[in-house]
């Protein structure tokens, strides 16, 4: 942070209900994410000024902030695929660290795997076919199709196994079995990963992300707004942002995403490597997500990612505990899942998740430093936020 500017602080977090919801709104489930949020921090709404919203609405945040009964002066509609929601925190600590707004909400909710039940929407193949879409569509060219393609490349240059990103969503059920709230909970094996049916080669069912409803929303407020919080404060300590491509044909590298960037600068901003991180919550929405994001976030050096993520390293228990509530494989997926990154970040930190799914440092203490990452689009951007639990 910049000398002289005001500390940052997230002082609530919540989740809505999440996993299979029939009945309910996306309205619903953002009122139901601000609701709680707004108590988990103990301070009157009257203290929110700034308010970030993307994905419902024609006029986002205008609609959603409306419909909360909100008048913000503040507000950020940033729309980059998953990783909005790390943008956006970036935006608004920026944004409250030089006295432009005190508080800001963000908050999410969607209702995709409803939808798609009910017959209001169907499953995208493309994005879109205009614009730069156009000459990529045409051929089928799918967004799972560019995971896997990605992967592919990946498993070619390296010799990453297939295996090796099976033991990843192993992993992260390992860390949903002991998350009330997820939706999938029962143990898996490397073989009932590759067993599964071929989605997109190399990628099997239990390689890509789970399909449910839900939200949840994040406070955030100006130090002086913590000393009357009722949570103790998580400090956002650096973030980072950065875009790469739109067409796959204009990215450079497949083996190389602009967490890379974003990483690097929320890690010089924040004053720590990522040897200081305990606790990493990563977009997955793809097996290959996982891997590749730890390379890019310097975990460990491009190449190494299957071996580094391989043996239980990234359960809870493990050396670098990853995507502690189960992640986009096996906890929740509605969509843009970036602001659920944060939500368990700030709860690790402060020593809120169930027992045996709780971090704790080797010397028994609670986790100091989380990061979060989150991925757009075909990883086409990028948002990184390094939180800790004391004052930067």
């Amino acid at each position: 942070m910049t000398p002289g500017k005001r500390k940052v602080a997230v002082v609530g977090v919540a989740l809505a209900d999440c996993g299979r919801l029939d009945t309910v709104t996306p309205y619903a489930l953002h009122a139901q994410a601000a609701r709680r949020a707004l108590a988990d921090s103990g301070l009157d709404r009257s203290v929110i000024d700034g308010f970030a919203s993307a994905g419902l609405g024609t006029l986002a945040p205008v609609e959603v902030a409306d419909y909360l009964g909100l008048r913000p002066s503040w507000v950020d509609s940033t729309s980059v695929g998953g990783a909005t929601w790390e943008v956006m925190a970036s935006h608004a600590t920026d944004a409250i660290a030089a006295g432009h707004a005190n508080a800001v909400l963000l908050v999410y909710g969607s209702t995709a795997r409803a939808d798609i039940k009910a017959g209001r929407r169907t499953s995208h193949l493309s994005f879109g076919t205009s614009g730069p879409a156009q000459f990529e569509a045409p051929y089928g060219h799918t967004l799972i199709a560019k995971y896997a393609m990605a992967a592919r490349r990946h498993m070619h240059q390296y010799g990453t196994t297939v295996e090796q990103l099976a033991d990843i969503a192993v992993q992260a059920r390992t860390n949903a079995a002991h998350n009330p709230h997820a939706l999938y909970r029962t143990p898996l094996s490397v073989d009932d990963v590759l067993s599964g049916p071929l989605i997109a080669d190399p990628f099997t069912t239990l390689h890509c992300c789970v399909r449910s409803d839900g939200g949840c929303a994040v406070l955030l407020a100006a130090e002086e707004y913590t000393t009357d919080a009722a949570r103790p404060p998580v400090w956002v300590l650096g973030t980072g942002a950065a875009v790469s491509h739109s067409a796959m044909s204009e990215w450079e590298d497949f083996t190389v995403t602009p967490a890379a960037v974003s990483g690097r600068l929320a890690f010089e901003r924040a004053g720590v490597t990522p040897r200081d991180i305990d606790v990493a919550q990563l977009y997955d929405a793809f097996t290959y997500m996982t891997l590749v994001t730890l390379e890019d976030l310097g975990f460990c050096a491009k190449g190494e990612g299957g071996a580094f993520a391989s043996g239980g390293r990234l359960t809870t228990g493990g050396a670098l505990p990853v995507n502690t509530d189960g992640g986009g494989l096996s906890a929740c997926h509605p969509g843009m899942r970036g602001l659920f990154l944060l939500v368990e970040a700030v709860r690790q930190l402060r020593g809120e998740a169930e027992e045996g799914r709780q971090v704790h440092r080797p010397d028994g203490r609670l986790p100091q430093l989380a990061v979060a990452s989150g991925t757009g689009g075909w990883f086409c951007s990028s948002g990184t936020v390094v939180l800790g639990r004391d004052r930067p």
